[in-house]
């Protein structure tokens, strides 16, 4: 109802009130990457492969980012108190970058492989450039880091989203 209520009041349309608020802001680019029907082996060596290497890449470089830390999420409910591990392994960057792999199991074989990524673009002469394009740094390093191609065969995700 928020934004709603500002296309009323400002009578401008969304795109424009958008692309003021990057030049005031910056831009927050988000995708995911699914690899889907992997075998449950390859996608199980994948992260545990992941967690075996945390404690050694925070600090390290990869496509001229440095990863500022990395761990396997786990979140406590502040309702209940109970607390749900291994929710997906999180790799941080110095730039405020964010990569997040995950598996879910909801696809009707074989395991689901999700990459999230996330960064923050300040230079406003990068707010227009494509999504995908934007994150290439980002998705290198997930790909470098996960080594997803080298253990599940996979080139590119099957979802894009």
């Amino acid at each position: 109802l928020y934004w709603l209520n500002i296309l009323a009041v400002r009578d401008t349309p969304a795109d424009v009130i958008v692309r003021e608020h990057w030049q005031r802001f910056g831009r927050n680019v988000y995708s995911r990457h699914d690899y889907e029907g992997i075998e449950t082996a390859l996608a199980d060596r994948l992260i545990d492969g992941l967690r075996a290497r945390l404690p050694q890449l925070p600090g390290s470089l990869g496509n001229q980012l440095r990863i500022a830390a990395a761990d396997d999420f786990s979140y406590t409910d502040p309702v209940d108190g109970s607390r749900s591990e291994r929710q997906g392994i999180r790799i941080m960057l110095e730039d405020g970058s964010r990569v997040v792999f995950r598996l879910s199991g909801t696809g009707t074989e074989g395991a689901t492989l999700r990459v999230y990524l996330e960064r923050f673009v300040a230079d406003a002469s990068r707010h227009e450039v494509p999504t995908q394009e934007a994150l290439a740094p980002l998705i290198g390093l997930a790909e470098a880091v996960a080594q997803i191609s080298t253990i599940t065969g996979r080139t590119a995700p099957d979802v894009i989203s």
